[in-house]
Formats: C-alpha cells, sequence, structure tokens
C-alpha cells in the first residue's frame, strides 16, 4: 500500500484530506509541523509527501529543503500544498527543492493525479538507477 506523509498544521485540513486519501486506498501518516515532517519522512519512509509550506517551528521551504538534502529521503517526492497562490510561488516551492505543487483548497481529483504522476515518476527513475 503507498504510504503518504501529510505535513499539515491545520487539524481539519489534515482530516479531510487524510479521510479522503484513505478512502482512496492509501495509507496515511501524519506530522503536525515541519521538524516532525522531517523526521517523520526518516522515521516513516514514505512514498510520498504532501507539504503544507505555511508551518510552524520550520516552514515546508525549509522542512522540504532538509528532506531533499538527506541521501535517506531525497528521492522521496514532495508536493507543496499552499493557499499562495501568487505568481512565483510555484517557483519558490521548486526552488526549495518540491516536485510538485497544488493550490488550496484542495481539488481532489486534481491532487490524486499529481500524486499518481509523482509515484510513477519516481517508480521509473528508481528502475533506472
Amino acid at each position: 500500500m503507498t504510504k503518504i506523509l501529510i505535513v499539515e498544521d491545520n487539524e481539519m485540513n489534515r482530516d479531510m484530506l487524510s479521510r479522503r486519501l484513505i478512502r482512496n486506498g492509501y495509507e496515511v501518516v501524519m506530522a503536525f509541523d515541519g521538524a516532525e515532517g522531517v523526521e517523520k519522512a526518516g522515521s516513516e519512509n514514505p512514498d510520498i509527501i504532501l507539504m503544507d509550506m505555511s508551518l510552524p517551528i520550520i516552514d515546508g521551504w525549509e522542512a522540504t529543503r532538509r528532506v531533499k538534502a538527506n541521501p535517506a529521503t531525497s528521492r522521496i517526492p514532495v508536493i507543496a500544498l499552499t493557499a499562495h497562490a501568487m505568481s512565483g510561488d510555484r517557483d519558490k516551492t521548486i526552488a526549495a527543492g518540491c516536485d510538485d505543487y497544488d493550490t488550496k483548497p484542495i481539488e481532489l481529483p486534481r491532487l490524486l493525479g499529481k500524486i499518481q504522476a509523482q509515484l510513477q515518476k519516481a517508480k521509473e527513475s528508481d528502475g533506472n538507477s
């Protein structure tokens, strides 16, 4: 079963997203701030990370940089989830190391498509190494 790490400090967003992903057949683990997200990326070995960018302790940009800088977790795809939909925000998340970007409020069909695309890309790159 595909394991998704949700790094989200808003309880309502976390609950709604986790229930919808579980209904779609995913295993879900959660972190409540950026520091815990970095720690769980290493301990839980998720297949993909959904990273809120506005997080306490360390923000999603810094958490993503730390995940991508660690050889043990650098291969894990990260999709940024953010209410920031201004021009340049997508570029900022990609520059931090995110593999894709989605805006809140979340449209589940669009997000599921992005999750599948990133999992497929990760699978193909693992096959080539």
